[in-house]
């Protein structure tokens, strides 16, 4: 952990200054998000905690790129840099879904270009190998499915960071062998931890915004399909055990798009139509505190995490 110190320092740092820097120039655009009867807050806010994130990410990265240390797959960066590019577009001109889900396919097929692609079930539905159609097919889905889980999520103050750091945790923990993302992952985790400052400040609020729950999903998809794709990534849990492990550390995500897909779908609606019945706006209401929904919810997952682990 000491090999990491200074880089986290620095990260956090460098995180709060961006977030007040992005702020000021979307205050200053007056590009702030309105108050609708959707909006979660009453007072100033801006979508600027995404394009601060990622380019704390971003920086860093070109630093050690230059500087001959090749401290992640910087090739990573191509799909992560055009989802953030694509949710920041939405945040300021608001776009079609339906473009938006193009270029998160897009970004699905450099992922799979990269060399992360599910070519084997492992005996899931007694399927093995996968043929290269099917596969890439499937790690699509898979990709584009996280991608939009997360950014399902960002509804209320700290929750989709939370779920993400969790995510991000709990990967580094249970490897087995050396990730290729730990130092990306202390990085994310530390430029995460002033927007929780702002995110829940009473006046100028930062969130995330498309470009930071698009990034951050590009970002988890990634490290699933990396532990979908390998045989040997998880400590004790090989085969389909993988998929349990998946399953168990991105429980929220995973339950309430499932439901608010075939909700809308139910309802006649389009699947991305976006409104307040998500689970953790049902808790909202019960609890009136963002803080406490985030805080239950996050509980909650980890103890589901923990009880799927011991079962299997």
């Amino acid at each position: 952990m000491g090999e990491y110190l200074p880089i986290i320092l620095i990260c956090i740092v460098t995180s709060f200054f961006s977030n007040i820097l992005f702020q000021k120039i979307f205050i200053q655009n007056n590009l702030t998000d309105e108050v609708t009867e959707r909006s979660s807050h009453k007072v100033i806010a801006t979508r600027s905690g995404g394009i601060s994130l990622f380019m704390v990410i971003f920086t860093f990265s070109c630093f050690f790129y230059f500087s001959g240390s090749e401290v992640f797959d910087f090739s990573y960066l191509v799909p992560l840099s055009l989802l953030m590019l694509v949710g920041l577009y939405d945040d300021i001109y608001r776009i079609d879904f339906k473009l938006k889900f193009i270029f998160q396919i897009i970004a699905a097929k450099i992922i799979i270009d990269n060399g992360l692609i599910i070519d084997n079930l492992h005996g899931v539905f007694d399927i093995f190998e996968l043929n290269r159609v099917l596969a890439q097919m499937i790690t699509i889905f898979f990709i584009v499915a996280i991608i939009n889980s997360i950014n399902f999520i960002d509804g209320i103050d700290g929750l989709a960071i939370s779920i993400v750091s969790l995510f991000i945790i709990l990967f580094e923990a249970f490897s087995f062998y050396e990730t290729g993302f730990s130092f990306l992952s202390v990085m994310i985790l530390a430029s995460i931890v002033p927007v929780y400052y702002f995110n829940f400040k009473n006046e100028r609020k930062v969130f995330l915004g498309d470009s930071g729950s698009l990034f951050l999903g590009c970002i988890v998809s990634i490290y699933v399909i990396n532990i979908l794709s390998q045989e040997y990534i998880i400590k004790d849990r090989y085969d389909m055990h993988k998929i349990i492990f998946v399953i168990s550390i991105l429980f929220y995500p995973i339950i309430d798009i499932i439901r608010i897909v075939f909700k809308r779908l139910v309802e006649g609606k389009s699947p991305f139509e976006a409104d307040k019945k998500h689970i953790h706006h049902l808790i909202l209401r019960g609890v009136k505190s963002h803080f406490v929904t985030t805080l239950v919810i996050t509980i909650s997952s980890i103890l589901f995490m923990i009880s799927l682990q011991l079962v299997f």
